[in-house]
């Protein structure tokens, strides 16, 4: 079997220009963690999110879904995340669990607060919305549409 040089430095190009594209990729679609400082959440239903799951304020991404554990004394699911440094959060924000459309990818929402006081590395953000299946939101329709406001005792 004697090969030819040239088709050796071919596919050696081949390769190098095939990493090239996926390093490029890798680095244009916005697949990274964002790394910056931890906070944890608790929900109920995470519906579907997972550990890679983007933090988004107002469409933006601002960190990533770290961890997902089961707490043991309360069984509520703890929702680690990873938030940009540049990102000050104030305690009172809420983070609730939304769809990118009615089959879209889950996400974490997080509205700012108020407060003057910042979250830190490690803190628990209290206030949150746990996710919506569509059977709770069209539960929730057919009871407003059945409900006629008047009490049967």
């Amino acid at each position: 079997m004697n090969k030819k040089p040239v088709e050796t430095i071919m596919g050696i190009v081949v390769l190098a220009v095939a990493a090239f594209f996926a390093y490029f990729a890798y680095n244009v679609s916005d697949l990274q963690v964002v790394k910056g400082y931890t906070v944890t959440a608790k929900f109920l239903k995470v519906g579907g999110l997972t550990v890679g799951s983007d933090v988004r304020i107002n469409g933006i991404k601002v960190g990533t879904v770290i961890a997902q554990n089961l707490d043991p004394n309360d069984y509520t699911a703890e929702i680690k995340m990873s938030l940009a440094s540049n990102i000050g959060l104030p305690v009172d924000s809420q983070a609730a669990i939304v769809g990118d459309g009615l089959v879209g990818d889950k996400f974490i929402k997080i509205e700012p607060g108020n407060s003057k006081t910042m979250l830190k590395d490690g803190d628990i953000i209290k206030n949150t919305k746990d996710f919506k299946t569509l059977e709770d939101m069209v539960g929730e329709i057919i009871f407003m549409v059945t409900d006629d406001g008047s009490k049967n005792n």
